[in-house]
């Protein structure tokens, strides 16, 4: 069975869910999903898990994104991008350039941000988008988020629209919303700002360059065998053909490093453990001088085992 993981270059126009859809008919299976939702607007790296792969899309989803983005200064909008209406403007010629990297600077670290309004977030059980479709003021907490890159590449006015355009790129951790730090760095200014482009690059370990179009994976499904998805996203554990034995029916084999220490590998970051041929045997965990497997996939095929958590 056809099992990996596909990085998508996905188009404009479409949501993730499209993207899901349209994979379940190339692939022919509906066991498939995404590690980490794209809004319509967006492009670019969506990675999509086939059958088993699924199962690491989980890890994939925390890992740190990078985009490149155009803000625009002097427009805010009810969406906090090019999609929703303008609500306010504000004159922009007293924006310096100066201005503009003191605000970046003051985004750019640990920050807490407010989601926006019409995030997939719930609220009382609901999506806030829905809720702001049918009138509601949704007003969501702020969350801790991490900007590792917030770099401005350039700064372009139009005074007839008297609007600043900043081509940017963002690095951040996951759960960080760039339209937000659009919206922020425009109040900051005192001028508002939303964002007109959004393209992600790099979803952890997979970038753009790995990336195929919909309409490339149509004719030619590029799927990245599950043991080199694995061996990108995570610490790499080489086992002897014991080890992997004693791994494959779920038994604790040593730890691969002390707990706490930089190297040791725990049940949400575990380290993947190979076989001798390379083959993905399990992802493990490192717990006093054993390590456990979190999930153990069968030797040599990467499909999981039955009984394919190990638990204590």
């Amino acid at each position: 069975m056809l099992s990996g993981l596909v990085i998508v270059d996905k188009p404009q126009g479409w949501t993730s869910h499209d993207v899901v859809g349209r994979m379940r008919r190339l692939a022919g299976t509906r066991k498939v999903g995404h590690a980490g939702t794209l809004d319509p607007m967006a492009t670019g790296v969506l990675v999509v898990g086939i059958n088993k792969a699924t199962r690491l899309l989980t890890y994939i989803v925390g890992t740190s994104k990078t985009y490149t983005a155009t803000i625009r200064l002097g427009q805010s909008t009810v969406t906090d991008d090019a999609e929703g209406d303008v609500t306010a403007t504000a004159g922009t010629s007293g924006v310096s350039e100066q201005a503009v990297y003191d605000g970046v600077a003051a985004l750019t670290g640990d920050i807490q941000q407010v989601p926006s309004s019409v995030s997939a977030i719930k609220v009382n059980g609901e999506r806030a988008y829905a809720r702001v479709r049918s009138g509601e003021d949704v007003k969501l907490a702020a969350r801790p988020v991490t900007i590792h890159r917030f770099e401005v590449h350039a700064i372009r006015r139009d005074p007839e629209a008297d609007v600043v355009d900043l081509d940017v790129t963002v690095e951040c951790s996951s759960g960080t919303y760039i339209r937000a730090l659009a919206r922020d760095l425009g109040n900051a200014l005192g001028v508002g700002g939303h964002l007109t482009a959004l393209r992600r690059t790099h979803v952890g370990p997979y970038s753009l360059d790995q990336a195929r179009t919909l309409d490339q994976l149509a004719e030619e499904l590029n799927v990245l065998e599950m043991s080199q998805a694995a061996r990108a996203l995570m610490p790499n554990r080489e086992l002897s053909a014991e080890e992997a034995t004693e791994i494959s029916f779920g038994r604790r084999i040593a730890a691969g490093a002390a707990p706490g220490s930089p190297g040791a590998a725990t049940a949400d970051h575990p380290a993947a453990a190979f076989a001798p041929d390379g083959s993905l045997v399990a992802l493990l965990a490192d717990a006093g001088s054993f390590a456990k497997p979190v999930l153990v996939f069968a030797p040599g095929n990467g499909a999981p085992s039955a009984g394919n958590t190990a638990e204590g």
